[in-house]
């Protein structure tokens, strides 16, 4: 029991370190922001889809020596793709870097997407978020280093991804019926949305 109390004492005197550099990037152009350790690199490149094209993405990095902070936007609505195509590859895609220990319903908002856990080959341990939506993937990853102990910033980076654009990726007329299929596929009870 001292045990968890130190813990606790510990993790709230050092609260106040790690917020201190945090700030909001927002891109109003794809209608995002998330908080990240400093300011991000931005970076245009190309993202390959699930049948194998290339399409233009921007990659916003913070990497430090505990861990590394990336969020991918692809602009894939010139693909015709269906979102679980897209979430689907992008999941096999991030298996490929280690074993995926949590996937679920994730939800920002209005916009419904997954949330991964991924425990590393290195060790590492990622927290990711995916979404499609307004035709594009969000892909926001936050990955602390097997020797950088930085969950809670890895976790506290993917849980900051606001949408800034007031919009949903689901028609009303489909949420509840959605919220069924996700409950289907994970085998569990539907959580209230």
């Amino acid at each position: 029991m001292r045990l968890i109390a130190s813990m606790l004492v510990s993790f709230t005197l050092a609260a106040p370190a790690l917020a201190d550099g945090w700030k909001q990037y927002a891109d109003p152009t794809y209608a995002f922001a998330v908080s990240f350790p400093g300011d991000p690199q931005v970076e245009t490149t190309t993202y390959t889809t699930a049948d194998g094209h290339s399409v233009p993405a921007r990659v916003y990095s913070v990497t430090q020596e505990t861990g590394s902070f990336k969020m991918t936007v692809a602009d894939l609505s010139d693909t015709g793709l269906e979102e679980r195509a897209v979430i689907d590859s992008a999941i096999k895609t991030l298996s490929r870097k280690g074993a995926v220990k949590l996937d679920i319903p994730a939800r920002v908002s209005r916009v419904f997407g997954r949330q991964l856990s991924i425990l590393g080959q290195d060790g590492s341990r990622s927290a990711v978020a995916l979404f499609f939506h307004a035709g594009r993937l969000y892909q926001v990853e936050g990955t602390s280093l097997p020797a950088g102990n930085a969950t809670a910033d890895a976790i506290r980076f993917q849980q900051s991804l606001i949408f800034t654009d007031n919009r949903s990726n689901v028609p009303a007329g489909e949420r509840d019926g959605r919220r069924r299929r996700e409950q289907r596929r994970e085998g569990g009870a539907a959580q209230p949305l």
